[in-house]
């Protein structure tokens, strides 16, 4: 018996010792048994004097199962000790791991017990691993992948993880999966084009939605998602075989100019703007030099915008005559059997443009403020070295796409697939992470067996991706707010990985179940972990800026109660050793 009970208050318990506490080991966050008449209260040691003791109820062990949480207090009478091993195992999980379970490290606590994970209570729900820089994060994730993937005995055949891998760092730590667990693949898609040992990420441009778009072209207003929407319809339509495509050509560019020769601005305008419309957009038998015909003399489409010393086009209804034979009164988009056809980023640029006209973009200077600005972006994206990554010569489906993303070069499924964005700026890796992440979301929705294929998104830096950004506000929703709140009836589970969760999304860190909390110093982090985070008091808070690397505190639904471990060293560990000055500096040539 450690002592007897004091004083109890909220959840805290001032014990006063009956033991000389001089003459044992370090008490410190160990769990304690509060015993009477078969109740078993349990608690943890938070602070100690060499007379007292405050405790810190964490739980009930009722009918041989721990209980989390505070539904009685001790009473008075009560007898208080520490745990035995066998109460232990009810609080922390098996020392030992079944086929339920995974090893994630050993108890700073209690010497030498593993911390085995319930595989379902931590990977079936959405999770976050926060640490500042140096802290272990990356280390704690691979050697938790490994432990997950390198046992032959019970291999995830069915896994399916994607990674976000911000600095390329995953690739030494789990590339050669495979040699240590021969049932295990890795494949790594690159953003280095000049890198042919990994594949180059790719995603055909025509696997994207309006909503892909807004984000790629970076959409600022709702008034530009119809210009979008209208440049999808028509890409099918120009780009493809259709023997009828000059006429759809022509009957864009008719009512285009149409609409500026009836606008009922003044003359100079009105040739001026249809100069500048059939500059750029025309067909050989709509353009400047098309032929009008008339009795005795034939003029070009041009020499018929001749204004006369009045300030008129003389030709006005000639030309408007001319220009009105092009237009199809059967005409309409939304009627058209949607076509499946592979498109480059310069075939959606020339969408785009007939999609600007069509939209009356000359008709007025706040339409072509908000429209332009689309094909211009549009137009650098298609001329820069970034057109390799949605540039694709043979039409595949999104089924073949997903299929082959998991599939290695050797035909191999992969149960890891990495993609390394650090050699994109970051707006562009935003971007492809939400565009793959929708993608794969999309899919497991339309899944009939729901649930039934998972995948786990993994995100590294995930404070640049994963934020409270304008998509809400021009989408209607923001991808990895869906996926948190969503995701986890289908099978879609995202882990946040952060050295400043302050900076993620409120919505995407507030629907994560599980924590892996490595040292963490920044006093606004702090004060938003202990805000968000369930179970943590501030005694726990206080223990997260003296912990050392690649030690955590881990809390949640996968954990009974605030779990204190280290993590064993990855093997081999990922690429993110500090750079080591003193060798460099001092190096003999």
């Amino acid at each position: 018996m450690l002592g007897t009970i004091r004083e109890i208050v909220d959840n805290n318990v001032i014990l006063d010792l009956t033991i000389d506490i001089t003459k044992q080991a370090n008490l410190l966050n160990l769990h304690v048994i509060f015993e009477d008449n078969g109740t078993k209260i349990v608690g943890e040691i938070v602070n100690s004097t060499k007379t007292t003791l405050k405790i810190n109820i964490v739980g009930e062990i009722k009918e041989g199962r721990f209980l989390p949480g505070i539904s009685s207090k001790p009473s008075f009478k009560s007898t208080t000790r520490i745990v035995n091993m066998e109460e232990l195992a009810l609080i922390l999980g098996p020392m030992e791991p079944t086929d339920k379970e995974v090893t994630f490290g050993t108890s700073n606590i209690y010497q030498n017990y593993k911390i085995n994970v319930d595989i379902n209570g931590f990977f079936s729900n959405h999770f976050a691993i926060l640490g500042n820089s140096g802290a272990g994060k990356s280390f704690s994730v691979s050697r938790i992948l490994q432990n997950v993937f390198a046992d032959s005995k019970k291999s995830p055949v069915g896994a399916h993880v994607i990674m976000f891998d911000a600095y390329g760092e995953y690739t030494r730590a789990l590339g050669n999966i495979d040699k240590v667990n021969p049932n295990m693949h890795y494949k790594t898609y690159t953003t280095n084009p000049e890198n042919a040992m990994s594949e180059i990420l790719n995603i055909p441009l025509w696997l994207l939605g309006v909503d892909d778009l807004a984000l790629l072209l970076d959409v600022t207003t709702p008034n530009q998602i119809p210009i979008i929407e209208k440049a999808l319809s028509l890409v099918n339509i120009l780009t493809g075989d259709d023997p009828d495509v000059i006429k759809y050509k022509n009957d864009i560019i008719a009512r285009a100019v149409l609409d500026i020769l009836l606008s009922g601005h003044q003359s100079t305008k009105i040739r001026d703007q249809v100069i500048a419309v059939l500059t750029k957009f025309n067909t050989e038998d709509l353009s400047l030099d098309a032929k009008i015909v008339q009795p005795g003399y034939t003029r070009t489409f041009k020499q018929c915008l001749y204004i006369d010393k009045t300030g008129k086009l003389m030709e006005m209804e000639l030309v408007v005559n001319f220009v009105k034979q092009f237009i199809m009164d059967d005409f309409n988009l939304e009627d058209r059997p949607e076509k499946f056809i592979a498109y480059t980023l310069k075939d959606l640029e020339t969408a785009m443009d007939f999609a600007l006209i069509s939209e009356g973009i000359l008709k007025s200077d706040k339409v072509y403020d908000y429209a332009n600005v689309l094909s211009v972006r549009l137009h650098t994206l298609a001329n820069s070295p970034n057109h390799v990554f949605f540039d694709s010569n043979a039409y595949i489906n999104k089924e073949t796409f997903l299929d082959r993303l998991f599939t290695n070069m050797n035909g191999q499924r992969c149960q890891i697939v990495n993609f390394n964005i650090s050699y994109i700026e970051d707006r562009l890796a935003k971007v492809i992470t939400k565009i793959i992440s929708k993608l794969i979301f999309d899919t497991a929705v339309t899944n009939e067996n729901r649930g039934s294929v998972p995948y786990h998104i993994i995100i590294e830096e995930a404070h640049r991706y994963v934020q409270k950004d304008t998509d809400t506000e021009i989408l209607g929703y923001n991808i990895f707010d869906r996926i948190t709140k969503e995701g986890r009836k289908y099978g879609v589970l995202l882990g946040l990985i952060t050295q400043r969760p302050s900076e993620l999304s409120d919505t995407a860190i507030s629907q994560c179940s599980n924590f892996v909390i490595l040292r963490t110093l920044h006093p606004k982090d702090l004060t938003y972990i202990k805000d968000m985070v369930p179970s943590i008091t501030m005694e726990v808070a206080n223990q997260l800026k003296s912990l050392k690397p690649g030690n955590a505190i881990a809390f949640g639904s996968a954990f009974k109660v605030p779990i204190n471990m280290q993590f064993q060293k990855a093997d081999p560990e990922p690429l993110s050793n500090n750079v080591d000055i003193k060798n460099i500096w001092y190096k003999t040539n």
